[in-house]
């Protein structure tokens, strides 16, 4: 038997809440419904009511009503469900969560979903789902699936859809565990395609050593994926080979994780490798959506969807600037690995995108700017060079061994 939890505004959905609410303890498990509704009285009896959801959000739900205004109630009820989903799921109250909605309930509940680890079910019957998901998704597994009527009422179609969610949640929670074979520590390591042989090499070496890789691809999301389950305590140490998401992040491309990457790893004080793969580039969709004031400058059609811009020298030092500025805040051991033959599989003598000039001011620029708790290790090799990839993994391996010394000091 499981517990699932319902949130959701049973003021106006309290119909399609009861439905699936029945459906899951016809399947033998338990459901916690929490109301998020601010407009009236709720049609399902909730088991936490809207008024704990709103003095967990910081005010009343009578002061809520009587401001008459949705926006600030919708914030107050997400970040009061937020607390409550949290504290409840560290408790142990509940295993998954299935949520129904419209544009604001989405917005809610799927913000709810997002404070629960990878792994724990997650699905979101939404009339948002056949757009741009990401803003609902992010980087957590939440399965969106697509309402196809409004969640207004039930009918034979929406009743045939919010039993298939219903039949989804509990399959999930069903299914057994996989088995994860034997427990090794965990290492997040980061590539691109232009990376690939690197990372290849170095995570066999790791894996020899007795460490599980976990390779994140480096497009924005993978970036911020990986920065979340480091901040959630997943790894051991990183390897993070490919921070191209800053050239992006930088000059304005498609694929950028935002200002914090790389700050999980340094807030977390745990062993980090980092190199400079794929700096030479910045990312952006088909040709023609290459925005006009970049149609000058060196462009690689890596394919009909993928266009990518060498990067220039002064966007160079201050992606360096960016990356030191990062790696300054670890509270663990770092080192930096420079390859000054080149930082892609196209920036090699003869491939496209190869420019000693950009890259010197890159690794300038890193030099210049790393402090002193920043070692940096400069070898005359490419980033895919066999030998690169070894020492990155031996670096690291290095760096792992010392910490667990002293923990078990």
């Amino acid at each position: 038997m499981a517990r699932i939890l319902l949130p959701g505004t049973l003021d106006t959905k309290g119909e399609e809440y009861s439905f699936v609410h029945e459906l899951i303890l016809a399947r033998g498990h338990e459901a916690l419904v929490m109301d998020l509704g601010v407009l009236g009285p709720p049609r399902l009896r909730p088991d936490i009511a809207s008024s704990d959801v709103a003095d967990a959000g910081g005010t009343s739900m009578e002061l809520l009503r009587a401001r008459e205004d949705r926006g600030v109630a919708v914030n107050i009820m997400l970040a009061g469900g937020r607390r409550l989903t949290r504290d409840l799921y560290d408790a142990g109250e509940f295993d998954g969560v299935l949520g129904l909605g419209g544009g604001g309930g989405t917005t809610m509940i799927t913000a709810l979903m997002r404070e629960l680890p990878v792994g724990v079910p997650k699905v979101m019957v939404s009339t948002m789902a056949s757009g741009n998901t990401a803003p609902y998704v992010d980087v957590k597994d939440i399965t969106m699936m697509y309402s196809v009527v409004d969640i207004a009422g039930l009918n034979p179609l929406s009743r045939r859809i919010l039993a298939n969610a219903v039949g989804a949640i509990c399959g999930m929670l069903e299914q057994p565990k996989p088995n994860a074979g034997a427990s090794r520590p965990l290492i997040a390591a980061t590539m691109f395609g232009v990376t690939t042989a690197c990372v290849t090499e170095a995570r066999k070496r790791l894996e020899a050593a007795g460490y599980e890789v976990l390779v994140f691809h480096a497009t924005g999301s993978g970036g911020r994926a990986m920065e979340g389950l480091i901040s959630d305590g997943y790894f051991a140490g990183v390897l993070d080979v490919t921070t191209t998401e800053w050239c992006d992040e930088v000059v304005g491309g498609v694929l950028t994780a935002g200002p914090d990457r790389l700050s999980a790893a340094a807030s977390k004080g745990i062993p980090q490798v980092v190199s400079v793969g794929a700096l030479d580039m910045v990312n952006f969709g088909p040709y023609e959506t290459v925005p006009e004031r970049f149609r000058d400058r060196l462009l690689y059609r890596h394919n009909a969807t993928v266009t990518l811009m060498r990067s220039s020298e002064t966007e160079c030092g201050e992606v360096g600037r960016m990356i030191a500025a990062q790696l300054n805040r670890a509270k663990g051991p770092v080192v930096l690995m420079l390859p000054l033959k080149g930082v892609s599989m196209i920036d090699a003598e003869g491939q496209p995108f190869y420019n000693p000039a950009a890259n010197a001011a890159l690794f300038a620029s890193l030099r210049s700017n790393v402090g002193p708790n920043v070692r940096v290790r400069e070898l005359d090799l490419h980033i895919n060079d066999p030998d690169f990839a070894h020492a990155l993994a031996d670096e690291l391996l290095a760096l792992l061994a010392r910490e667990n010394a002293v923990h078990h000091a």
